[in-house]
C-alpha cells in the first residue's frame, strides 16, 4: 500500500543517518506539556539503534521563529525527554552545521543520539535553501535522510525537500504508519463511512467536505461552523440543529439532539474520520459532545477510526490519559499534512522518497 522505501527496505548498519522528525510540541515555562510527537518518533529511532546505525543525528523544529534564534523555542528540553524515554544518552548541540556539530558527531558513540537545534532558527530552512541543506549534510557526513516528521511532509522546506535531492531519502516508521492509515480510508474503507467535521473555519473544512462527498455515506457537521449557520441541501450532510450556550447566548457546543443524532450515525458506521472538535473543548462545560463521540469511537474496535487535526487529536490524547481503554485506528500527528494527503495533494516529504 505504501510505494516508497522505508528504513526496513535498506541496510542502515554502520551508516550515518539524519532523521527529520517533528518535535513541534507545546511548551510552558520551559517545560514540554505534551510529548506525544516526541514519543511517536521512538519506534523509528529504536529501529535504527537496533539495526546498528553508526551515527544517528536528529533534526527538527519548534514553533515559528522566522529564521531567528528564539531561546524559548530551543529544542534542548526535547533532548532530555528523548533521553528519559529511550533510556540512552542524547546529546544536544545548539547549531545545525559547522565545527561544533562535526565535533559532536565525531564523539557520538553507537547507541547514542545527537539532537541538533531548531532548524527554523535559520532562514534557509523555510526558504528551501539547497545551500542550507548542503551545510547540514556536509557537517553530518550523512549517508541518508530518514523523513519521519509526518506533520511537515507537506512543507517545501530544506529538511523536507532540498535535502532529498542531495542524499538518499527514505521514510521512517511513523510516516509509513500515517500514510498507510490515511490511504486505507481513501482506497479501501469499509462502509458505511462517516466523516465528522467540526472546528471554526468553514473555508478550511469545505474542501474536505467536498472531497469526501463522493465516497462518504454520511457527513456530520458540528463545531463553530454549524453554530455560525453552515447550510447545505445535500441529503448526505447532517448539520447540528441545536446548541449548548453560555450565559451570553454564544453557541459553544452542539446540543443533545445533535449529539444523539451523530451517535446514532456512528453506531451504524464501519469507518469514521473525525476532524475538528464539536465544541469548545478547552472548557469542560462545553466538551460534552466531543467526549461522547470520542468514547463511542474509542470503545468500539469494530470501527476503523481516524482522528485528525491538532485540537481534535490533543483532546483525544487527553481523554486517553484519563481513560486508557480508549483505542483508535489512527490518531494522526499531522494536521495540515493529513488533510492535504486526504485531498490528494502532492506532499514533497513523501513524493521525494525513493520508490520501492
Amino acid at each position: 500500500m505504501f510505494h516508497k522505501k522505508t528504513i526496513r527496505d535498506i541496510n542502515v548498519k554502520d551508516q550515518t543517518v539524519l532523521v527529520r522528525t517533528d518535535y513541534n510540541v507545546p511548551m510552558e515555562d520551559g517545560k514540554i506539556t505534551d510529548d506525544n510527537r516526541i514519543v511517536e518518533s521512538f519506534e523509528t529511532l529504536k529501529y535504527l539503534l537496533e539495526k546498528g546505525a553508526k551515527k544517528i543525528i536528529v533534526v527538527s523544529h519548534m514553533g515559528r521563529p522566522d529564521g531567528k534564534r528564539v531561546p524559548e523555542l530551543s529544542l534542548k528540553p526535547v533532548a532530555e525527554v528523548m533521553a528519559r524515554g529511550l533510556g540512552i544518552k542524547v546529546d544536544f548541540v545548539d547549531d545545525v552545521s559547522g565545527p561544533e556539530v562535526e565535533m559532536a558527531i565525531e564523539d557520538l558513540k553507537k547507541g547514542e543520539i545527537l539532537l541538533l537545534e531548531n532548524l527554523r532558527f535559520w532562514p534557509g530552512e523555510e526558504e528551501n535553501s539547497e545551500d542550507f541543506a548542503h551545510e547540514i549534510v556536509d557537517s553530518a557526513h550523512a549517508d541518508m535522510i530518514v523523513e519521519d516528521g509526518f506533520a511537515v511532509v507537506h512543507r517545501t522546506h530544506a529538511s523536507v525537500d532540498a535535502i532529498t535531492h542531495l542524499i538518499p531519502a527514505v521514510a521512517g516508521l511513523l510516516v509509513e504508519k500515517e500514510a498507510v492509515g490515511l490511504s486505507k480510508v481513501m482506497s479501501s474503507a469499509e462502509h458505511p463511512m462517516l466523516v465528522i467535521i467540526g472546528g471554526a473555519k468553514v473555508e478550511d473544512k469545505q474542501p474536505l467536505i467536498e472531497a469526501f462527498l463522493p465516497t462518504a455515506d454520511k457527513i456530520a457537521v458540528g463545531g463553530k461552523i454549524a453554530a455560525d449557520g453552515y447550510e447545505t441541501k445535500d441529503a448526505k450532510i447532517y448539520v447540528a440543529e441545536d446548541f449548548d450556550t453560555d450565559g451570553e447566548g454564544a453557541k459553544l457546543d452542539i446540543g443533545p439532539v445533535a449529539t444523539a443524532e451523530i451517535a446514532k450515525i456512528i453506531s451504524e458506521a464501519k469507518t469514521v474520520i473525525w476532524n475538528g472538535a464539536l465544541g469548545k473543548v478547552e472548557d469542560p462545560a462545553f466538551d460534552t459532545s466531543s467526549t461522547v463521540v470520542a468514547k463511542l469511537l474509542g470503545e468500539n474496535p469494530e470501527i476503523y477510526s481516524v482522528i485528525l487535526g491538532g485540537d481534535t487529536t490533543g483532546f483525544v490524547r487527553y481523554l486517553q490519559s484519563q481513560f486508557p481503554e480508549l483505542e483508535y485506528s489512527l490518531v494522526s500527528t499531522g494536521g495540515g499534512a493529513a488533510l492535504e494527503f486526504l485531498l490528494g495533494k502532492e506532499l514533497p516529504g513523501i513524493e521525494n522518497l525513493e520508490d520501492k
